[in-house]
């Protein structure tokens, strides 16, 4: 597929459920999106993420699928899975609740998205500021208030991929988040939010 006028207005987006697991699969790969992760680096202590990293990672996410909980949402191009994204109410995040740098902006409850993977040929197009966009429907739909991430900002603009993996602060404000703190010069916590409380 040429990376060319790619028809981002073809996309759809769905949570993953079981019956999309062998899409999550497919999108992932045999490294689970990044040195067999799986989408459990926030959820888990590094202890404990370090020592099932890979397969014991890639069935923790499936049993969490398997439970009924969503663990985020699926991008499909033509019936193709092509982009990520993790989200959940805060407080399924473990490493996240214990971060220093990303702890609590207030007592307010809050969902997060932690997490983007976009296929390699769709990198760049767009496609987080879209996912943003899907995440904040779902969490209206789940009745949620705000919803926070926690990008990375470059002075240059660019940065490898690998490093952009909770998104780049531009993609947010392009979904319309707003900085509310920042506690280091390149890590801003972002919010949109759906209703007041």
């Amino acid at each position: 597929m040429s990376t060319v006028n790619v028809p981002l207005a073809d996309l759809e987006f769905y949570p993953l459920t079981s019956d999309r697991w062998t899409d999550l699969e497919k999108l992932f790969g045999p490294r689970g999106a990044c040195g067999g992760c799986w989408c459990m680096w926030w959820r888990l202590s590094r202890s404990q993420f370090m020592k099932q990293r890979g397969e014991e990672n890639k069935k923790a996410l499936r049993n969490i699928v398997d439970s009924g909980s969503i663990p985020g949402i699926v991008a499909y191009l033509k019936g193709q899975p092509i982009g990520w994204c993790a989200i959940a109410p805060r407080e399924a995040y473990l490493s996240l609740e214990r971060s220093r740098l990303l702890k609590r902006v207030d007592d307010k409850p809050v969902w997060s998205v932690v997490c983007f993977f976009v296929a390699k040929l769709f990198r760049h197009k767009g496609l987080t500021a879209r996912l943003l966009e899907a995440a904040v429907d779902y969490v209206r739909n789940n009745n949620g208030v705000i919803l926070e991430g926690y990008p990375v900002e470059s002075k240059s603009g660019k940065m490898p991929d690998p490093f952009a993996y909770t998104g780049i602060s531009s993609a947010f404000r392009k979904a319309g988040f707003c900085e509310v703190l920042r506690r280091s010069e390149n890590r801003p916590i972002m919010r949109y939010v759906i209703r007041k409380t």
